[in-house]
This record gives C-alpha cells, sequence and structure tokens, in this order.
C-alpha cells in the first residue's frame, strides 16, 4: 500500500518519545529477512520488500530532525526503527531502553481515530501530537474525535481532579494522556512561543529543582504557578464551546450528567426488525456481547459473547451478522490475523468462516449469499475482496490501480460497493467502486475531512464526516448531498454509526462520558449541501501556532534515495541498557538487561534472593528467540542454600551451568487466550558444603535435568474484573539427576478461577502436589507454595488445597502529592491446607497438617502518575503448630506484584493469572 496513504497514522508512531506497547520476543520467523537505511538520524530496518515504505519513512525522521528539533532541543541521538509488517494490530511505540522504535504498519479501519519520571508521559506525547499536527494535514490535533474525551466530561460536568486525569479510574471513563499532552503542550507553544517547551524540558530534565522539576520549570518561564497554567490551557480550548454549553444540553449530555459512573459502550446499533435493533455493549464489568433490543417495551436480551476482536465494528443483513476476530500464530508473536466470523442472532450461533486472513470490516449483501471485506497485505497493498458468505471462499479480487485505502465497504446495489477511500496524499473520498472491475467513481471530492461508518438502506448512503469542529451524519443520495440534524439535541462531541431501518426509524450512538449512548427516534431534518462545497480545510481547533514556521511540512518532503544493505540478523546481539527489578515470591532479583534490536537475544547479568531458603545469588543467563525452539544458556552461584537433614539445617554453596530449550505457543481463538510453554535443560551442578556437616556429603558434581510444562487458558476480562471469570493454570515440573548419583523432585501445581457472586468477583481453587527423593545426595530449589502465614520447609512430600475468594471493596480514585494514587483497594479471603510427610526426621515418620485461614488486602496504585504498582498485608491465622515455632497470628507484607516484567526467561513457566 502506498505510503502516503498511512501518514496520519505514522507520523503519530514517528514521534512518539516513550514505549506504548509490549515487545515481542522473537516474533519473526527466520525465513523473514532485513535490509537497513543507515542515515545520520536514524537505522530503519525492515523486512525485503518494504524500500519504498522504508525510503518514506527515512526521509521524514531526516527532514524533522533539521527541521522541528530546535523546539525541544539541539541534541538528537541516532535511533534504530524497525518496520515490522506481520501483525495487524495498528500501533507503534518508542522504548527508552532500549532506544529503539518500532512501527506496525497495518493502518486501522477508523480514520476518526488516526490520524522518564522528571519530564511526564502527557509531556511527551502531547508534544508528539502537536509535531504529528504542525507538519501534516490531517494530524490528530486538527480532528474533532480526537478532543471528544475531554469535551465529553465538560459536557457531562465530569469534574475530575489532576491525579485522576493523569492516573485513571476503573469505574469512570477517563481520558488518556494523548488529548491532554497535547492540550497542555500545544497552549504553552501557543501563548508563550516555541522556545518555552525548549527551556522547560531542559531545566526539568536536568533536575533544575530536586522536587517537581517540570512544575519549577513551568513557573520559571509562565511567570505562573503549573495548576494555574493547567487550568489555563484547559479553559483555552473549553471557552470555544462555551456558547453550545449554554443552549439547552444534548439528550446524550443530560443522560452523562444523571449518571455518575461510566455505564456502557452501545455500539454499532442496525435494525433487525422493525421493533428491535441489534448492537454491541460492553462495559467495565462485563466483556463485550451482541444485544437485541425490544424498542417498545425496552428489553434487552444479551446473545452471544463477542469473539476477541480489535475493534466492535460488525455489519447486519438478512438475519446474520458478521465481524472480523482476532487470531494469532501460535509460535511467532508478531503474526496474526483477522478473520471473519457470522453469527445468528435468533439462535446465538456464531462460526468461523475464514482462517489466517487478514481481512477488515465485513459487510453481507442483502440476500446473505456474498460478503465484501478490506484485505490489507503484509507487503502494503490493500484490496475489496468478494467472499462467498456459505464457507468463506474468495469469488473475486476487486482491482485497485489507484492505490486506494478502503474502510469499511458497504454493498450498495448489486454490483456496487460503497467505501470511504483514502488516497496517496491522505486525503479521504467517498467512493463507489464495481463489483466487476469496471473501476471507481468519487461521490464526493477528496480532501483531508475523515469519512467514516457508512450505512445504506435503498438509494441513500449515511456516514459520518469530520467538518469544522464536530463530527456529525451526513447523507447523499442520487448525487444529492446533505447534512443530517438529528433529534434530541446536538451532543458537544459527535455523532456515530447512523442506520435506518426504513418507515422513519433511525439510530446511532454519541460520544459521552459514560459511554457511546445508543439514541433512537422517527424524525429528522435534512439539509442540503453542494458537493462542490465539500473539500475543507480540518480545523486548528485554536491553535494558530500550527499554521506557521514548518507548517503542512509533509508536502514538501520527497521520496529519499539512502542505499538498502543487508541486516544479518546477528547485528549487536549485546546491547546493555537497563536495570529491571523482578518480583514474583518467594523470588526477588534485579538484573542489568542486554536486548538487541530485533529483539531476538535477551541477556541478564543478575542478582537475587530465595525467599522460602534464604539464599542469595549471582548469575548471567541468555535467551536466543530468532529460531524455533527457543535456545538458552546460563551460569550462577548461589550462596547459603540449606535443607533439613536429620532434624538439622544443612548449608552449602554451589554452582550451575545449564544449557537448554524452550517452545512458546500462544493461541487467542474465539473467546479465550491458551498459553502453553514447554522445555528443559541440562544442568551441571557443584556443591560446596559449609559448616558442621562440611564432610558429611557427596559433593561432587552431577548433571541433571529440568523439563517443564505450563499450561494457562482463560477467558476474557475486563477492567474491573479482579481475575477472569473462567480460567485454568497447571504446571509440571520434574528435576532429576543424570550423572553420579540419584537425586529427583517432581512438582504439579493448578488453578482453577470460577466466576463469583459479581461479575467482579472471583472464586480461586488452587492444588499442588511436589515430592522428592528420600536420598542426601541432593536437594533441588524449593517452589511448593506452602501454607501461608507458615514458614516453608521441604519436606519429602507435600499436598496443598486452597480456595480464595477474590473481590474489590472500593475504587478511592484519589492521591496525594503527585507520588502515590489509588485505584483500587480489593481483597482476598483464603483457607489453605497442606499436608506432609517425611520418612526419617528424627529417627521416626513425621506426619503433620499445616492450615491456616486468613486475608488479604490489595492497594492497585500508581506511583509518580505512571508506574502501576500493586502491593499488600496478609493476616494469616495458623490453626497448626508451626514447624519453626511462628505464633498462630502472623502479618506479612506482600511486596509489589508487578515491579516490573522479568523479560524473556527461557527457564521460567508460564505464570499464574493471578
Amino acid at each position: 500500500m502506498p505510503f502516503f496513504r498511512r501518514l496520519p497514522f505514522f507520523l503519530g508512531m514517528l514521534l512518539l518519545s516513550t514505549g506504548v506497547a509490549a515487545q515481542v520476543f522473537g516474533g519473526n520467523p527466520p525465513s523473514l529477512k532485513w535490509h537497513q537505511l543507515n542515515t545520520d538520524t536514524a537505522r530503519v530496518i525492515f523486512p525485503v520488500g518494504l524500500d519504498s515504505v522504508a525510503q518514506q519513512v527515512a526521509a521524514i525522521v531526516h527532514r524533522l530532525s533539521r527541521t522541528t528539533l530546535p523546539t525541544i532541543g539541539h541534541r538528537q541521538k541516532k535511533i534504530d526503527i524497525v518496520l515490522q509488517n506481520q501483525t495487524i494490530i495498528p500501533n507503534g511505540y518508542v522504548s527508552l531502553a532500549p532506544f529503539r522504535s518500532e512501527f506496525q504498519l497495518t493502518p486501522e479501519q477508523n480514520s476518526f481515530d488516526l490520524g522518564s519520571l522528571a519530564v511526564p508521559n502527557w509531556f511527551w506525547e502531547g508534544d508528539a501530537v502537536y509535531q504529528e499536527t504542525l507538519v501534516s494535514d490531517q494530524g490528530r490535533g486538527r480532528l474533532p474525535f480526537f478532543f471528544n474525551s475531554y469535551r465529553s466530561l465538560w459536557a457531562g460536568e465530569k469534574s475530575y481532579s489532576w491525579m485522576k486525569l493523569r492516573n485513571g479510574s476503573l469505574r469512570d471513563y477517563v481520558p488518556d494522556h494523548y488529548p491532554l499532552g497535547y492540550m497542555l503542550v500545544s497552549y504553552g507553544r501557543q501563548r508563550y512561543g516555541d522556545e518555552f517547551w525548549r527551556k522547560v524540558s531542559r531545566d526539568a530534565a536536568s533536575f533544575h529543582g530536586l522536587f517537581y522539576p517540570l512544575q519549577g520549570a513551568v513557573k520559571r518561564y509562565a511567570g505562573i504557578s503549573f495548576t494555574q497554567y493547567r487550568n489555563d490551557a484547559l479553559a483555552f480550548f473549553r471557552t470555544p464551546l462555551q456558547s453550545s454549553e449554554s443552549k439547552a444540553p444534548a439528550a446524550a449530555d443530560v443522560f452523562a450528567r444523571t449518571h455518575r459512573h461510566f455505564s456502557a459502550d452501545e455500539e454499532f446499533p442496525q435494525f433487525i426488525g422493525h421493533d428491535s435493533i441489534l448492537y454491541m455493549r460492553s462495559s467495565y464489568k462485563r466483556i463485550p456481547a451482541f444485544v437485541i433490543r425490544d424498542l417498545g417495551s425496552g428489553q434487552e436480551t444479551r446473545i452471544v459473547n463477542r469473539a476477541i476482536s480489535l475493534d466492535n465494528y460488525f455489519s447486519y443483513s438478512n438475519g446474520r451478522a458478521v465481524y472480523a476476530a482476532y487470531e494469532n500464530d501460535a509460535r511467532w508473536g508478531w503474526r496474526d490475523y483477522s478473520v471473519i466470523r457470522m453469527l445468528d442472532p435468533l439462535t446465538g450461533d456464531d462460526r468461523k468462516l475464514t482462517g489466517r486472513t487478514r481481512y477488515f470490516s465485513p459487510d453481507i449483501s442483502a440476500d446473505g449469499r456474498r460478503i465484501i471485506t478490506v484485505q490489507e497485505g503484509t507487503d502494503g497493498s490493500c484490496e475489496l475482496r468478494l467472499l462467498d458468505a456459505t464457507g468463506g471462499a474468495m469469488i473475486r479480487r476487486l482491482p485497485n490501480p489507484d492505490r486506494l485505502f478502503y474502510t469499511y465497504p458497504k454493498f450498495f446495489r448489486d454490483k456496487e460497493i460503497v467505501t470511504a477511500v483514502r488516497n496517496r496524499k491522505g486525503e479521504m473520498a467517498l467512493a463507489m467502486v464495481n463489483t466487476d472491475g469496471e473501476g471507481v467513481r468519487y461521490l464526493l471530492p477528496f480532501s483531508f475531512q475523515t469519512i467514516g461508518f457508512p450505512s445504506v438502506k435503498g438509494d441513500t448512503i449515511w456516514f459520518t464526516a469530520s467538518r469544522g469542529h464536530e463530527d456529525r451524519v451526513y447523507a447523499w443520495t442520487d448525487g444529492h448531498l446533505f447534512r443530517v440534524f438529528l433529534p434530541h439535541g446536538d451532543p458537544i462531541t459527535g455523532q456515530y454509526e447512523f442506520h435506518t431501518g426504513g418507515e422513519g426509524q433511525y439510530v446511532w450512538n454519541s460520544f459521552t462520558a459514560v459511554g457511546y449512548l445508543l439514541d433512537t427516534a422517527r424524525q429528522l431534518r435534512l439539509q442540503p449541501l453542494k458537493a462542490s462545497d465539500w473539500a475543507a480545510q480540518l480545523s486548528v481547533q485554536g491553535i494558530d501556532s500550527l499554521e506557521k514556521g514548518p507548517s503542512r511540512l509533509l508536502d514538501k518532503i520527497g521520496t529519499a534515495d539512502y542505499p538498502a544493505t543487508s541486516y544479518p540478523i546477528t547485528s549487536h546481539l549485546i546491547n546493555f541498557h537497563s536495570w529491571r527489578p523482578y518480583v514474583n515470591d518467594p523470588d526477588y532479583q534485579l538484573s542489568l538487561v542486554s536486548d538487541n534490536i530485533l529483539n531476538t537475544l535477551e541477556t541478564n547479568i543478575f542478582a537475587g534472593y530465595n525467599r522460602n531458603e534464604q539464599y542469595t545469588q549471582v548469575g548471567v543467563d541468555a535467551t536466543y528467540g530468532g529460531l524455533y525452539p527457543f535456545l538458552d544458556a546460563g551460569w550462577d552461584y548461589t550462596f547459603n542454600r540449606n535443607a533439613l537433614y536429620r532434624n538439622q539445617t544443612v548449608f552449602w554453596n554451589e554452582m550451575e551451568g545449564r544449557a537448554g530449550f524452550s517452545i512458546p505457543l500462544n493461541w487467542t481463538r474465539n473467546t479465550s487466550f491458551t498459553s502453553l510453554q514447554f522445555g528443559s535443560d541440562i544442568v551441571y551442578n557443584q556443591r560446596y558444603y559449609t559448616g558442621l556437616y562440611k564432610d558429611s556429603f557427596n559433593s561432587s558434581g552431577f548433571a541433571y535435568i529440568d523439563p517443564y510444562i505450563s499450561l494457562v487458558h482463560q477467558s476474557q476480562q475486563t477492567q474491573q474484573q479482579v481475575a477472569p471469570r473462567w480460567a485454568q493454570v497447571l504446571s509440571l515440573s520434574y528435576s532429576s539427576a543424570v550423572t553420579s548419583f540419584e537425586a529427583h523432585q517432581f512438582l504439579a501445581s493448578g488453578f482453577l478461577y470460577l466466576p463469583g457472586v459479581a461479575y467482579t468477583h472471583s472464586l480461586v481453587l488452587t492444588g499442588a502436589f511436589q515430592q522428592r527423593d528420600s536420598l542426601t545426595n541432593a536437594r533441588f530449589t524449593n517452589s511448593f507454595p506452602f501454607s501461608r502465614g507458615y514458614s516453608a520447609e521441604n519436606f519429602y512430600r507435600m499436598w496443598k488445597a486452597s480456595a480464595n475468594y477474590q473481590l474489590p471493596l472500593f475504587y478511592p480514585d484519589w492521591g496525594f502529592g503527585d507520588i502515590l494514587y489509588f485505584l483500587r483497594v480489593r481483597t482476598n479471603l483464603y483457607y489453605d491446607y497442606t499436608r506432609v510427610m517425611e520418612p526419617n526426621l528424627g529417627g521416626k515418620v513425621f506426619n503433620a497438617d499445616y492450615r491456616s485461614v486468613g486475608a488479604e488486602l490489595f492497594f492497585d496504585t500508581k506511583w509518580w502518575n505512571q508506574l502501576a504498582l500493586s502491593f499488600g498485608l496478609r493476616y494469616s491465622r495458623l490453626l497448626d503448630p508451626d514447624f519453626e515455632g511462628r505464633g498462630p497470628d502472623q502479618w506479612e507484607l506482600i511486596l509489589p506484584l508487578n515491579i516490573l516484567s522479568q523479560g524473556y526467561s527461557g527457564r521460567a513457566p508460564v505464570k499464574p493469572i493471578d
């Protein structure tokens, strides 16, 4: 697909400054070959065949560094940019450690939505959006949809604190930091000039003022407090709307004002009869589902949960609904698919029609026999395809000589398809495509106004478009264009997804602070417009500085012609970039981490502590993910390992070297996620006994294997659900000596997640079994999940059963000092039962039960408005004597569960969801 059609999408990625997406380890098959363009500002690494896209990226990065860089500073570090073409997920990010960027090249169908701790993320992302808007004709800062989030808060009279706007909420709709950052950054440039943020960011990054450096810098150069500055910035964007706010509020805005918290998103409503509609409903408590609403009684029937998808779009006709669902390649993380599914709303039957495809935005014909869909290829191509609705087989590929990008195609007449299209300049138009390959005719002239969500009834095409400061509904019929005025008032935000059932029946939705609100009516008003007057520039939304300096610079950037060379997969394998803490009780670790640019080799130099055995450890390990399976190797030295021997504690140090493999597999199908990982290492171990038993044990070195398998299967989960309503976790591991002598240990553990009383509650049942040999030759690491509150001993045989009930208590949405913010407080009530057996403890067979009951109180928080951390307190009542003599009442601090991810470790099994 031509690069220019993706300009609004690419500019957002080019100008990002912090990571916004999970990095995929070893996600591309080795058969994918790479080339590079090496310039003074960037190294663009791309799959063979995407040379034109890479040349455009290189040209834009080079020109931007010369033109817009001085407004934020005068120094620039060369960056590696990796173009990923295997994934269907539109995204992009810049990672600060390692310093690299990845562009995910598949554009999304919805054109309305394109488009460090000292310095907060709102500034970096806000400046990125400003630069994108400055140099392009359709940047997000020119799109009304981009401002809907804050406009909906103002229209709904939602007055949130600064910390809530920065950190979000689990029960209320809070915009992300992109629109907030853009409004703060663009206001600064508008009010104080282009030099303002260069000075502020320089002082903040150098910690000029140890505490709150950015706030201090704003006060220094603006002459007002940061609190006053942000209030002025938000007021600047709200003031032009006050004339609308002074009028009688629209019904959608009244609905938002009368609902305190987020209600639900009601999307893509479509008539399935004269008195009923089918739509997609999702909320913070329940996953997306198809719902039928009876317009007479208002009664709703939930039909079936939607399969996992990238959006909620679907199309209905002749008793069937079709939509695109997400699936992935089990092995390669960067390779995924968009498949078509068909739903019968009356029976709830939801079946898959295609597999391993890249189809988007399907529509079904009036007779239910054909499907039209958008195909987006890994080579950048875009085309319309006609499919058989019975089995999904392709009937015809429609030619695309103009190299258009198609969105939301709809059957119009028997041999015509109406679709919103984007040309090579990034402009949009409404087009009619002939299914017999007789060409394309344009119903509206091309302009940078966004167009989307067309629907067809008879000879009329309804659609939403951006004009001026708002998104509104328009109609085209027999060569005539109309603005559609809907009843119930004009909301300050936008009106979308219009559909008519005929006979004076209309349905649409509006963007509100409590979700997309479905609305219906039996009348409307049409105002004629001249198609020749359609084309217009998008509004700069009051930021006049966007019309100065390098405004619309992209129109002046040509295609680069840098020499392309091969990029070997072995390039820059060692690249240490950051320190990473890792907490997964009982293991605590701090690592110095290295990742290569293609993210196929991860190396860690680490120091760690195990709370069960109270030993410390240092070492190095590496995993290579560029092949199948993953290969791993490592070395470590452990101090003060210990085990029980004849009622005495034996201490020793040990050294281990290992090499092995792992195979991670992941499936996303229908409504669930499944992960399977298995592998094994061959390990050489050398022990060094200390203390009283220094000369009593065999200290010769030996080798052992440690095969493992882990399986996780879970349903979708909403943001308020403490855990999935349905999930299973199973982990098996076995360690066995293969040289010198006999030693072995087996561990099995499992979790079963079940629905609780309420949708946000969870019942979790767990079980575990571990057995080791009764010899004294060697002891393997004890990872058995002992009953909470007790000292964790490594007995010969152990069983465990546990029941947990998790539920949220309340959502504080409160913080202090821009340091700590509380999103949720939740609890877990539990009962643990462990039974142990030791064949020779003091010359006797030892059997004992260790039971405990208790409660855990967890705090889901954000620190410094960015870092999500969960920590808690645990009280355990011990119902049986502790082996080491602990008292019956035990209090424990549950350290952060998620400081940072461990990265990929070939030896680490899939962790339980909890």
